[in-house]
């Protein structure tokens, strides 16, 4: 078998990707899919940080926070975000995986705060990190959150999954022509106006020069085939 490309990567799911084919919440089946994916890359020896999303909580009660004040709308998506970090390391216990979670924001009677010299102690001990809540702050979205952490914890690249299996030159759903691109650089990805990931996140991505793949999470073996370097999804690279 070869060799892992990267040691330490950043994964970021969305909060969507536990949906399954559900309309919300968190589908079992495909969170335990989800769990033999990491699974496949932590048997490689690969330490794996985790940060998620929340929508598919957040789009539950999405229409009772129509008007409401943003910042509070953003921490209850923190909230969910919790929620999900917690199904997930429950899943990964089932699965036999050691992991640990850590909040940006403070509630230890549920998950511990987020320190950076602890969460490196846990990937080099091989655990899985799972950050929760977030950056801890309202106005910015987990992809930046991914991308902060992402630099703090010394990541080689930041894997974004998504339900596409990669970037495209136009929607591939509303455009049959479109085209995949194996690789892209930043600069080209701005000129071209693809969103790759919120500004933020992008912007962080590229200053602190960790490249980032958009890969598919539904297609099995794809979050091992990008670690061992195959042309698996897009590269972003500076």
């Amino acid at each position: 078998m070869s060799a892992p490309r990267y040691k330490r990567i950043l994964l970021k799911l969305s909060g969507e990707a536990l949906m399954g084919a559900d309309a919300y919440g968190i589908n079992r089946q495909t969170i335990s899919e989800i769990v033999e994916e990491i699974r496949s890359v932590t048997d490689l020896g690969v330490q794996v940080g985790i940060v998620i999303g929340g929508g598919n909580i957040f789009r539950g009660v999405a229409p009772a926070a129509t008007g409401m004040d943003r910042a509070q709308a953003d921490y209850m998506g923190m909230l969910a975000t919790v929620m999900n970090s917690l199904a997930l390391q429950d899943a990964m216990r089932a699965a036999g995986l050691v992991s640990r979670v850590q909040s940006a924001l403070n509630i230890e009677q549920v998950v511990e705060p987020y320190i950076r010299g602890k969460a490196i102690r846990y990937l080099e001990q091989g655990r899985t990190v799972i950050f929760a809540a977030g950056t801890g702050n309202p106005f910015f979205t987990t992809d930046t959150a991914a991308a902060l952490r992402g630099a703090e914890i010394g990541a080689e690249i930041v894997l974004k999954a998504t339900k596409v299996d990669g970037i495209y030159t136009a929607d591939p759903k509303k455009d049959p022509s479109a085209t995949r691109f194996d690789k892209i650089s930043f600069d080209e990805a701005i000129s071209r106006n693809l969103a790759v990931m919120d500004a933020t996140a992008f912007a962080l991505c590229r200053d602190q020069q960790l490249p980032i793949n958009v890969f598919s999470i539904f297609k099995r073996g794809a979050l091992k085939r990008v670690v061992l370097g195959e042309n698996e999804g897009t590269l972003v690279y500076c």
